[in-house]
Formats: structure tokens, sequence, C-alpha cells
């Protein structure tokens, strides 16, 4: 074998002028230890005893594991906080995306109209306001209807702040979807709401469970509303029952922990579930 063919293959094999990451190989390494570590310490320090925290190294596994804590956690009303956050979540996601969606239909089947040009506009511009910078106004509102101190009153704003997104990356999604596939429906005769339900819903199914599962994520998560819009303990959700209980046991760390691990076990199975599904759609909704 020549030189001119040896360097053919090591091209073929595809060796040549490859050299191992190790700088990104342990900057890796690094982040992960950052992101593992805390998460090692909350799980193991969630089945230790009170007694027995301060006197053992804190990374050290529990020598007798104890559900104490989870038993002390559950006990404190954490059924009924786990209940307000499922109907906040639920009744907030499921109008806030059938709401999105077909908006998000009209904007982009809807012609070039200026009125629709204005509405996409707006739902654009709530993008670019924060939670924080509208919760007097919103607070307000919710005292006008009547609605504070109830789950309602948490479910309207979480619906208003999770359209925006929602509309943006379900009409990019909608856009992607075929012309001709339109006008062939239209010409068998079905209308405008079977085309959207019969047509289109199939075909951007993927967007719609990415926005399900972030606007989940975000709600299940919020806490912001809830301090400022609730007062009685019996309508609290679960970061705010959580940051309540912490406040009640802050001595009794081991209990902490395990109502955060509780508080979070839901919504991280959801993301682990549908962990593709939400990083591939919002990646596509952006890029396009």
């Amino acid at each position: 074998m020549d030189v001119t063919q040896a360097g053919t293959h090591r091209r073929v094999n595809g060796t040549r002028g490859e050299r191992p990451n190790w700088l990104g190989g342990l900057v890796s390494l690094l982040w992960l230890a950052v992101v593992i570590i805390p998460i090692y310490w909350i799980v193991i320090t969630s089945f230790k005893a009170q007694s027995s925290y301060y006197a053992t190294n804190p990374l050290a596994p529990p020598t007798e594991p104890t559900l104490a804590n989870y038993r002390m956690v559950i006990e404190s009303d954490f059924p009924l906080y786990f209940l307000n956050s499922l109907i906040v979540t639920i009744g907030a996601v499921v109008p806030a995306v059938a709401f999105s969606f077909m908006a998000a239909y009209a904007v982009v089947r809807g012609g070039t109209g200026r009125f629709l040009r204005g509405v996409n506009s707006l739902f654009l511009m709530g993008l670019a306001i924060p939670l924080q910078a509208t919760i007097i106004p919103v607070y307000l509102i919710i005292i006008r209807l009547h609605l504070y101190d109830s789950l309602l009153g948490l479910i309207l704003p979480s619906i208003a702040f999770a359209i925006p997104l929602s509309v943006l990356v379900l009409s990019n999604f909608i856009r992607d979807v075929p012309k001709e596939l339109f006008e062939s429906m239209r010409l068998d005769g079905a209308s405008e709401w079977m085309t959207l339900w019969r047509l289109a819903f199939p075909l951007t199914r993927p967007a719609v469970v990415t926005v399900t599962i972030y606007n989940a994520l975000q709600i299940w998560n919020g806490f912001l509303l809830p301090l400022i819009l609730t007062q009685s303990p019996d309508k609290r959700t679960l970061p705010l029952a959580l940051w309540s209980f912490q406040g009640q046991y802050s001595v009794n760390v081991p209990a902490v922990l395990a109502s955060v691990v509780l508080t979070t076990l839901p919504i991280l199975i959801l993301y682990v579930v549908g962990r593709r599904q939400l990083i591939s759609g919002l990646t596509v909704g952006f890029s396009k």
C-alpha cells in the first residue's frame, strides 16, 4: 500500500485528525457533579432521622433509613395541596392549549388581514411582558372579580400567561402543513371546524404535546401567583405549601427535604416521559 492509499484509508476510517476532547469531557463531568450531588444529598437526607442528621457525614447514605419524614409530610395535608396543584394545572393547561391551537390556526390559515396581524402581534407582545410586571394589575382584577383566595383565581391568570408562547409554537407547526391538504379538504366540502380538528390537529399533535408538557411544568411549579392570590391554607398549591412547610419545620431538615422530593416527583416523572417530545418540539418551533 502506497502513501496515497494509506492516507485515503485513514480518511475513510475517520481516524485522521481526530483527538479526544479532554476539556469538553472535564467540563461535562464537572457540570454533572454540580447537578447530581445536590439531588443525591436531598434524596439520601430525606431518609435520615432528624437525630442523626447533624451527627453523620452529609453525603454519607443513611445507616438506618426511615420513612418517618415522608409520613410526617403526608400527614401535614400534603394530599390536599397535591389536589389543588392538580386542579390548577389541568384547569389551566387544557383550555390554554385548546384556545391557543384554535388561535394559531386562525392566525396562519385565516389570511393576511389587518385584524389577524394585530392579534398575532398582541400574542407576541405577551412574550415580552413578565409575570412580575403585571402581578399588581392581576391582583386588582382578581379582587374586583371576587375570585381572591380561590383556585379559579389561580387558573384564569395561568391561562392568560400560557397562551402567547403556545400560539407561537403551534403557529409555526401549522405553517408547515402543506396548503394542498387544506385545499383538498375544502374541495371535499369540509368546514373550517372539521379542517381544524380532522387535519390540522392530527398533523400538529407533537406540537400540542410539547406545549401541554411545557405549560404543565410552568404552572405546577408556579409560586408567585399562589403567593399573591391566595390566603387560606386549604387553597395552597404544592410550591407554596413547600415554602410554608419549610418555615414551620426549618430545624427538621430531613422532613423539609422529604417534602421537596414529594413535590418534585410528579413533575419529574412527567418531564422524563415527555422530555424528548418537549425539547424537539420547542427546538423546531423556534428554529423555523
